[in-house]
Formats: C-alpha cells, structure tokens, sequence
C-alpha cells in the first residue's frame, strides 16, 4: 500500500495541513472534505487512488484541523476557498485536477468548477448534487420551513451554533456522526415526530443517544473509537467557528456565482450518494437536475444502506465507483 503522508502547505494567505498520496508526476485527484470532518474522512481513499496511478491530495480545509483558521466569518466564502484549492494546483506545478467533493466540498468543487473551469478536469460530488439557486439560499430556506427549525438557518447567528458544538467535541461528533449515517438516520426517520419550533431547539436537540463504537455500515464497522477520537480532539483544538462560517456565507457564495451557469461546467461530472443520506430526502431531484442541466453529465452511482459519511460508510463501493469514472476520463 502507498504510504500517506502529511505536509504543511501555504496558499491564498492561508496554511492548509495537507495529506498526500502518490507520484506527484500522476494526474491529481483533489479530495474535498464537508462538516464537520477532516481529511481523515478520506482516509480509505488515498492509498486505493494513488496504487491506481493517481497523485491524491486531501487538505483539512481552512477553518479545519490543523489549517489556518480565520476570525472574520468572510474568511470562508467561496471566492477564497477555491483559492485555497487553485493555490495546491500551483505549489504542485499542476494545471488542472480531478475534484472529488463530499457535503460541503461538493459544493465548493462545483462552485470552483464555475470559477475556474480550465483547472477542473473533471469533477465528482457525493452527496451534495449541483444546485443553481434560483434566489438568495437562506431567503428560500425561511420560505419553506417558517417557524420550524433548520440547522442552516440556526447557522447564520454567529456565537450560537459554535458554542453549543464546542461545549462538548467528543459528544457533538459523536451525535453527527451517528446522527446522519445510514443506520441512525434510518433509526431516525421511524422516529420522527412533528417539527421542532426554532426556539429552544439546537443542532443536537433531536439527535439520538449514539451506541457503542464501531458504528456499522453495509461494509461492517466503519467509525471505531479511535476514528471518533481523532475527529473529537481535531475539533475540540480547533473549534466549530470556521467551519460552521461556511454556512454563513450561503448568500455571498450565491452573489458570486448567479451569473456563471451550470453551462461552463463542460467537464466531465459525475455524482455518488447513499440510499440512506438525509440530503436525498432533502433534495430528491439533484440527480435529475445534474441530468438535464450538465453538459458532461456521466451518471452516478447509489450506494445502498449508505447514509450521509459515503466514502467512510462503504470505502470498497465507493473506491469501486469512484476509480471506474476516474478510468473513464
């Protein structure tokens, strides 16, 4: 197996803690992580991709981890975290790479795809489907859910989210990690009563008491205690501002991107999601919408029994799903 190894990497004003797999001399996958994880979720990936002849690198990305984490909430806009990912591209003489982003790093590489379409040779989301928003995110979010809770719109007041988060990492992850995988979901879902109201509800309000370590998958064991502790002592160093900002910037990411339509994203495009992802529910059309609106649009793969960690709850079927679009290109 390739070995992995871990760098400190200045870019856009910024100090990404960067993990690296691979010949840098191979075509570049860019692994991108969502919330709250860290390149650690990509942790099955690396070696897989790099003995296939990829060069693989997978940034904790600002606000994350050991990287740089800003103070001001417009720090974590789009603009500079595409930056952030361009400034990889240049420090390893690259002109362009394979974007592969989860959650929240889905949404970057597509939104990076619009900006700097030339650098992406090709970009994959999982989880998180393209979306063109037809008006300011947060204003459409309000419209649907009214005077019932949302954790985006709980996002947008700073010093709340992140305190409740940071009183307790271990137990916060613990709750979202359990919480939106395949299993818990599903737990969930047969539990569900009426909308909780926005006051005095949290993120974790509703969120279930998590079993014993490891959490189980389709695969078997997918997240061990230790695989909890890593993540627990990362965010408890770092705290939940930065990623938790990301939210805040819904609207500017919006403004930033209304005029470059899905149109320029004439790379290949390909999308990978579990059965069980609470974004499915949320959003059941993305993969339709991709369809009829990406010019390159080559399929997807759906992952049974997964939930919302794809490529932490099922690495050989997605390994499996991904490397087959990466040999197609």
């Amino acid at each position: 197996m390739t070995e992995t190894t871990d760098s400190d990497i200045d870019v856009n004003g910024v100090t990404l803690r960067v993990r690296e797999a691979g010949d840098p001399a191979d075509p570049t996958v860019v692994l991108c992580h969502g919330f709250p994880e860290l390149a650690y979720s990509w942790r099955h990936q690396m070696a897989p991709l790099a003995d296939a002849g990829f060069h693989v690198i997978a940034p904790d990305q600002r606000g994350y981890g050991r990287s740089t984490a800003p103070h001001q909430v417009t720090a974590y806009g789009i603009g500079d975290l595409s930056d952030d990912l361009i400034g990889l591209l240049d420090h390893f003489g690259k002109d362009d790479a394979v974007f592969v982003g989860h959650d929240w790093g889905a949404l970057i590489a597509w939104d990076l795809a619009r900006l700097h379409p030339q650098r992406a040779r090709a970009v994959v989301g999982v989880s998180v489907p393209f979306v063109q928003w037809p008006a300011p995110p947060t204003q459409l979010m309000k419209m649907v859910y009214g005077d019932r809770f949302f954790y985006i719109l709980y996002f947008q007041q700073q010093g709340v989210a992140e305190v409740e988060l940071d009183t307790d990492a271990y137990d916060s992850m613990a709750k979202i990690l359990w919480s939106a995988g395949g299993v818990g979901f599903a737990v969930a879902k047969e539990r569900a009563g009426e909308p909780s109201p926005i006051e005095g509800t949290g993120f974790l309000t509703n969120m279930a008491e998590p079993p014993a370590r490891p959490f189980v998958g389709p695969e078997g064991p997918w997240l061990t205690e230790a695989d909890l502790q890593t993540y627990a002592d990362e965010f408890a160093r770092s705290g939940f501002f930065g990623p938790v900002s990301y939210y805040r910037n819904l609207d500017a990411n919006f403004d930033a991107v209304r005029e470059l339509g899905p149109e320029r994203l004439t790379m290949p495009t390909y999308f990978i999601g579990g059965t069980l992802d609470v974004v499915g529910v949320m959003d059941p059309a993305g993969v339709e919408r991709m369809r009829n609106l990406l010019p390159d649009f080559r399929g997807h793969t759906a992952l049974d029994g997964v939930g919302h960690w794809t490529q932490q709850e099922a690495p050989a079927a997605f390994n499996a799903a991904l490397l087959g679009f990466l040999r197609s290109l």
